[in-house]
């Protein structure tokens, strides 16, 4: 049965102007600034995918992975809107966890909830692997597996110190991402303009030459969608977020609001300056189109400077998906569906069992790696697969149903509203089921999508185990 809308989770105290109250135990601080939440909307879905996969796709669908990009980005976007709409109107740490199982059933909670945990506990063992990869290169004599620990110690660490050192590491994190891209767009503006010295501006051969704008037909900018969508996985994390702010309502609105509208320039513009500067032939897989056209353009040290902001990338992801995957498991405990150790915190208001709880895997993951190198990375990556997908679909699902009670029973709480009400909605969903339909019929998409059914498939399993047993359980004695 949905629970009702009034039915909310432990959520922060707003500090005064004078005094902020330490939080009791059980409840999370609400210390994180607007900046803060501005800055992790946009780190949060500027990832190494973008610095380094982006190749990938380019080389699928030549210029017209511009088209693709755009997709995914509007998919993602519609996205972020339903979720910011029901943020501002019910924050709580679970996000989109707690508004499914008031939409659906503490099923549908409890299933969103730990697969999202699942999901980012994974992809904090994936960007850790990676991030010791690159600083191994540079540090040869120190093992890898060493250079993952500390640095999963670091950051379990600061986040269980408080959530205002999360939010300034995050800050400056996503900063440097940003600065990386203005400063690769405005590179690039000069270079189409002939402003750089020794370099000749390409004019449109890059882009209606080669082949066309779509060497490879249609048929590639759908399988270039397949590639780049997930991308733009990370978004969720900042209405997260924005329940331990002081007015969670007005900050996730003006994170979600500034966000959108720079996600689009950055991936978009990057794209566009990419595909015009670089010959969509010449991209490697692998090999970031980045270095690619910096080096083009004779800057000193491309590839060192990309990798750098891979790193700062990976590290940047590495810490959001784990503030991510404690409080998601905070939340669940305080609605009955995790241990209730994790819900307890600390003084200054830090879940620190549930980040214990979330790193742990990271340590088992070093361990693994360490014992099977260079397999570990691809086998967890597959276990990720369409999970991203399952839990958009969530989001609409959920909005589709709170949208409508809203507006019947409390709508003074809507305070951002999502326009084009339903039909987007639909939209979206319908969106969501195309891709993973297509998902289904692509060889290399197919297995990634296997594991992330199948781990759906379990939660839903154990979802109604709990239900059936607590069903028996209020059935009165004969």
């Amino acid at each position: 049965m949905p629970a009702p809308l009034t039915q909310t989770p432990p959520t922060p105290t707003a500090p005064t102007a004078t005094t902020a109250p330490a939080p009791a135990d059980g409840e999370l601080a609400g210390a994180l600034r607007p900046r803060h939440l501005t800055m992790l909307a946009l780190g949060g879905v500027i990832g190494a995918g973008l610095f380094v996969g982006s190749g990938t796709g380019l080389r699928i669908a030549g210029p017209a992975i511009i088209l693709s990009y755009a997709l995914a980005a509007s998919l993602a976007l519609l996205v972020m809107r339903m979720l910011g709409e029901m943020a501002a109107a019910m924050p709580a740490s679970g996000s989109f966890s707690v508004y499914a199982e008031r939409a659906l059933g503490r099923w549908a909670g409890f299933t969103a909830g730990w697969l999202y945990w699942a999901v980012t506990v994974i992809a904090v063992a994936i960007e850790l692997i990676a991030a010791a990869t690159i600083l191994h290169q540079w540090m040869p004599a120190v093992p890898q597996w060493a250079i993952a620990l500390v640095a999963l110690a670091v950051f379990t660490q600061s986040n269980m110190l408080s959530v205002s050192s999360f939010g300034e590491a995050e800050f400056w994190f996503a900063g440097i991402k940003v600065a990386a891209i203005i400063a690769f767009l405005a590179l690039g503006v000069a270079a189409l303009c002939g402003a750089v010295p020794g370099v000749e501006p390409p004019g449109m051969d890059n882009l209606t030459g080669r082949g066309g704008f779509l060497p490879q037909g249609w048929d590639s900018v759908v399988a270039g969608l397949l590639t780049v969508v997930f991308a733009f996985g990370g978004m969720e994390v900042v209405t997260m977020a924005a329940a331990e702010s002081g007015d969670p309502a007005r900050s996730v609105t003006k994170a979600v609001g500034s966000a959108i509208w720079r996600i689009s320039l950055f991936y978009l513009g990057s794209m566009a300056v990419i595909v015009t500067l670089l010959p969509w032939d010449a991209a490697t897989p692998g090999r970031s189109p980045y270095v690619a056209v910096l080096d083009r353009l004779g800057i000193p040290g491309a590839g060192r400077l990309i990798e750098v902001v891979v790193l700062i990338a990976l590290l940047s992801a590495m810490n959001a998906n784990l503030y991510g995957a404690s409080r998601m498991a905070h939340s669940l405990a305080a609605r009955g569906e995790a241990p209730q150790a994790l819900l307890r915190t600390s003084a200054r208001g830090a879940p620190r069992p549930a980040v214990a709880a979330s790193a742990a895997f990271g340590f088992v993951a070093i361990a693994l790696d360490h014992r099977w190198p260079e397999r570990i990375l691809p086998f967890l990556a597959k276990a990720m697969g369409g999970s991203m997908l399952y839990m958009w679909l969530t989001v609409a699902a959920a909005h589709l149903v709170l949208r409508r009670r809203l507006e019947r029973e409390s709508p003074h709480l809507l305070v951002v509203r999502m326009r084009g009400f339903p039909y987007l909605s639909w939209l979206a969903a319908a969106g969501i089921v195309a891709v993973l339909v297509l998902m289904a019929f692509d060889p290399e998409a197919r297995g990634q999508l296997g594991w992330s059914t199948l781990l759906v498939l379990v939660l839903l399993a154990v979802a109604g185990v709990r239900a059936l047993r607590s069903r028996r359980d209020r059935v009165p004695a004969p």
